[in-house]
């Protein structure tokens, strides 16, 4: 068995990656939403934090009854328990990935984690 995993380019509304990549830490997902559309339901997590980063587009996140406005560029973390919900702008479309991890499972990251 290799040590990477290699996918092509992803298209489409909603692209999960968890097993195409064989992700065994995170889940991540392509996601698009047209001009005017939304993500059809309010949700929060039980464990996971999610990072949000917007490849394109604009849109809106409602965040606890918070509005916070998404350009892209911009980057955006939930806590596990905020409660959620995602729209395209009137008159563009958002395309924005979304990187799920377990909340506070992080030990070690960047040069304190390399073997040399």
């Amino acid at each position: 068995m290799s040590n990477y995993t290699k996918i092509g380019k992803v298209e489409g509304a909603r692209t999960e990656l968890h097993d195409k990549l064989r992700l065994t830490g995170a889940e991540i997902s392509v996601n698009t939403l047209p001009a005017g559309a939304s993500v059809p339901f309010v949700h929060a997590h039980k464990e996971n934090e999610e990072i949000y980063f917007v490849l394109a587009g604009k849109g809106k996140a409602i965040i606890d009854g918070e509005e916070i406005a998404l350009n892209e560029g911009d980057w955006l973390r939930v806590a596990p328990e905020g409660k959620r919900q995602f729209f395209a702008a009137p008159d563009s479309a958002i395309s924005y990935i979304c990187i799920q991890v377990k909340a506070g499972s992080l030990g070690a990251y960047t040069a304190a984690d390399a073997v040399v």
